[in-house]
């Protein structure tokens, strides 16, 4: 499918469905449960603290992949505040500083989540991505993106101090992440 087709699908798709176009394979993102949305909120709050500061915007939508031909809804992206005015409903990854993805709970998308995507956003360059994966109980920071992939990784527990290298430059306590897994 081209993905100019993606986009006028995706633009009359109903308001309750997100639609991605992953490695040229049209996919749905899964909404989040209750502990995913938790989990989203306490990244956001974080940030918000950070006074200036970048936000961290919500299911903000991205062109990925090589060329840009890749459009995804990350579920949190770091970019300095005001930074998608104008920007319509893909925005370039220009300028992101980071992308946060939680893994949905549901084997197909975890996979999708944890591998393909991570392809897309370090294709296009974005300097940081936090993976947080539920069901490994662990955060991966991925960074030093090069030729389509992150040259350098990061595996850490819940609980860990994880810190996100430049651009971002702030150290998690994951602590509170053990709150939301079963």
């Amino acid at each position: 499918m081209p993905v100019e087709d993606f986009e006028e699908l995706a633009r009359r798709a109903p308001e309750t469905v997100w639609l991605e176009f992953i490695g040229g394979r049209l996919t749905v993102k899964r909404a989040p449960d209750g502990d995913r949305s938790e989990i989203l909120a306490w990244l956001q709050r974080l940030w918000a603290e950070q006074v200036p500061g970048p936000w961290l915007y919500g299911y903000q939508g991205l062109r990925t992949e090589g060329g840009g031909t890749g459009r995804v809804r990350a579920d949190g992206v770091l970019a300095p505040a005001r930074h998608f005015v104008g920007h319509g409903e893909w925005s370039d990854p220009a300028g992101v500083l980071m992308v946060a993805e939680v893994t949905p709970g549901d084997p197909d998308a975890d996979a999708q989540t944890r591998a393909e995507k991570r392809h897309g956003y370090a294709a296009a360059g974005i300097p940081v991505h936090l993976l947080i994966d539920r069901d490994d109980c662990s955060v991966i920071v991925f960074n030093q993106p090069e030729d389509g992939r992150y040259r350098h990784e990061e595996k850490l527990p819940f609980g860990a101090s994880v810190k996100l290298p430049d651009p971002v430059n702030i150290t998690l306590d994951t602590e509170p992440l053990k709150e939301f897994v079963d």
